[in-house]
């Protein structure tokens, strides 16, 4: 059904008249009485009567009124949905309890009247093309793996290097560290069932192991961040490695910097150097929606720790 008989047919409704109609629609009487009988052909029947005080609705005008109004209404809030500036600002951001979540939360808080939408894409193909068609507006990640160079029309900048934790159980030999050097790790085994051979986190998880010697572990299924910390806890030999914007709910340990919980987990920084995972913003270089601009500010604001000295990022990684 052609929206714009439909937007006539109400016009003229409204106005009682085809006259005025055509004014306010800016068209001609005689585009107006078309449009009109074309909607009458369409439904098979007659919307009008001509009287001489104007045009009144049927029977069938009065009942198809209301479903018109509401076209038009529902017309309106599909154009609404997707058209930048009235629309939320989609932000991919991988994980529920990563960095990216809390530094969007911290952004919403800012900016609470920034309507957004919050999504979960796994794959940097998947979410570089979505920020390029347009179904995204930003996402973050580690950008410019190496052998996948971002497309020309892809912006990226830096906002956030989170420094990576050992996090044991209470019978681990590294438990009662108050802090641990890189090459203290060597021989020790670090489980992250959560790498995906491919993804971004995965070159960068290779790229850290090959640098330093260590044995970060991929195998078993993975269960969800719960079940890792309960292995963690009940395994001595096992550790694993947790962001410092993604850490669990622990309280302070009986050594300094060291956290712990009722498990008996403990947190423990890594030192000389620290790794950090490198956190980046990735938008279509001509994305109007103005929220954005918002966002960009916001993150430049909270950037913290590039390129701080005693931290390890691999080569591939973008300066700022």
């Amino acid at each position: 059904m052609d929206l714009e008989t439909v937007r006539t047919f109400v016009a003229v409704a409204e106005a009682g008249q085809f006259r005025e109609a055509a004014a306010e629609l800016a068209v001609t009487q005689q585009a107006v009485s078309k449009r009109v009988a074309v909607l009458e052909r369409t439904l098979g029947v007659r919307l009008f009567t001509r009287t001489p005080r104007g045009a009144e609705l049927t029977i069938d005008g009065q009942a198809f009124l209301p479903h018109a109004r509401e076209l038009l209404r529902v017309s309106e809030r599909a154009v609404a949905s997707v058209r930048t500036g009235r629309r939320p600002l989609r932000v991919d951001i991988i994980a529920s309890r990563g960095a990216a979540s809390g530094l969007m939360r911290g952004f919403h808080r800012t900016y609470p009247e920034v309507d957004l939408d919050v999504v979960m894409l796994f794959e940097i193909e998947t979410a570089v093309a979505a920020v390029r068609s347009g179904a995204i507006d930003a996402s973050f990640r580690a950008v410019a793996v190496p052998g996948r160079p971002l497309p020309e029309d892809i912006e990226s900048v830096r906002v956030l290097d989170e420094p990576l934790h050992l996090l044991t159980g209470s019978a681990h030999a590294l438990a009662d560290a108050p802090s641990v050097t890189v090459a203290e790790l060597v021989g020790h085994r670090i489980w992250m069932p959560g790498i995906v051979p491919g993804t971004e986190w995965a070159v960068y998880y290779d790229d850290l192991a090959a640098e330093f010697g260590l044995t970060i572990e991929a195998t078993g299924p993975n269960f969800g961040s719960d079940a890792l910390l309960d292995t963690v806890a009940d395994t001595p030999a096992l550790a694993t490695f947790m962001g410092e914007r993604t850490l669990p709910r622990l309280s302070p340990g009986g050594a300094p910097n060291v956290w712990r919980d009722e498990r008996g987990l403990r947190l423990i920084p890594v030192i000389d150097p620290t790794p950090v995972y490198p956190h980046s913003l990735v938008w279509h270089r001509d994305n109007p929606h103005p929220a954005l601009a918002t966002l960009r500010g916001y993150l430049a604001d909270a950037a913290t720790g590039h390129g701080a000295a005693g931290t390890w990022t691999p080569r591939w990684v973008v300066p700022r």
